[in-house]
């Protein structure tokens, strides 16, 4: 099952659960991720007990489509990955069946 959350879906939750109005935790959710982004751009990011995000340069390569076997060459581009923690995972085995 796959939940899907927008940012507006957080900001809600965030209200009921802490009492800020939704405009005020909008705010804080989009200063947060501009952050993460700044920081991920910098280098690494390394959030405790949660996981890590590191960009990863790829090369450009050659491609192939393959219904009709045309080569074409894939781009050299900047991909995200993300690293759980240990303890996040322990957390998510053992608390969440």
């Amino acid at each position: 099952m796959t939940i899907n959350f927008q940012k507006e879906d957080i900001a809600k939750i965030l209200s009921v659960k802490i009492g800020f109005q939704i405009s005020y935790s909008k705010k804080l959710i989009n200063d947060l991720l501009d952050l993460m982004i700044e920081i991920i751009n910098t280098d690494k990011l390394n959030l405790k007990n949660f996981g890590s995000f590191k960009i990863l340069n790829k090369k450009s390569r050659l491609g192939r489509n393959p219904k009709t076997k045309e080569k074409f060459i894939i781009s050299a581009r900047k991909t995200l990955t993300f690293k759980t923690s240990r303890k996040f995972l322990f957390e998510i085995n053992n608390n969440y069946k």
